[in-house]
């Protein structure tokens, strides 16, 4: 992947519909061997979905006549030069009147991808910069935890006081010195109010 991903949290409808689709995609490439091209055009969207502000007013619009859709979609596929599976895939999401979930839909296909890859993004937050060399362990030993590869996405803090936050998926590791003086509050106070 062109570019590191770092997976949002999404829940309730939105989070399942952009799973099935992304599903559904994922399983496409993978019989047609298109993966990498798909995840390519995928980044590519993200890229033009971000910079275009109409698209998501024409994406979210419930009176747009379809065919205004995709016309705007066919332009879309022409100037990105998409894979035929990626254009399918848009114009079937333009068609169903889904594209204001797309963003997620390409969401949820880059994070699926990655796991299959073993390819993991940590999100860490630290007191003050870690230098290269530490980084490349924090990277290492997170990567022997989870058997496969992964990439940092650094944060300074200088409220953390010292030691770092790490958030992986769904799990989340408060080494800071912060979050160990909150935790030792709360148990002072668990003491006292037992007492």
């Amino acid at each position: 992947m062109s570019k590191t991903h770092i997976p949002k949290v999404i829940a309730g409808e939105a989070a399942i519909l952009a799973r099935r689709y992304a599903a559904a995609l994922y399983d496409l490439a993978h019989e047609k061997k298109a993966i990498d091209a798909v995840a390519a055009d995928l980044n590519a969207l993200t890229q033009v979905i971000d910079a275009d502000p109409h698209f998501h007013v024409m994406a979210t619009y419930p009176r747009l006549p379809a065919n205004e859709i995709q016309n705007v979609i066919k332009k879309v596929v022409e100037k990105v030069k998409l894979h035929e599976l990626t254009s399918a895939f848009l114009m079937q999401v333009a068609r169903n009147r889904r594209l204001a979930y797309l963003g997620l839909m390409i969401d949820a296909f880059m994070a699926d991808l990655a796991v299959k890859r073993g390819e993991y993004t940590a999100q860490v937050t630290v007191a003050k910069a870690l230098s290269k060399d530490q980084e490349a362990k924090l990277s290492s030993q997170l990567g022997k935890m989870l058997a496969g590869t992964v990439k940092l996405v650094v944060e300074e803090d200088s409220s953390l006081i010292g030691g770092m936050i790490v958030r992986l998926g769904s799990r989340l590791i408060d080494a800071s010195v912060k979050g160990k003086l909150a935790r030792l509050e709360r148990q002072l106070k668990t003491q006292q109010e037992a007492a």
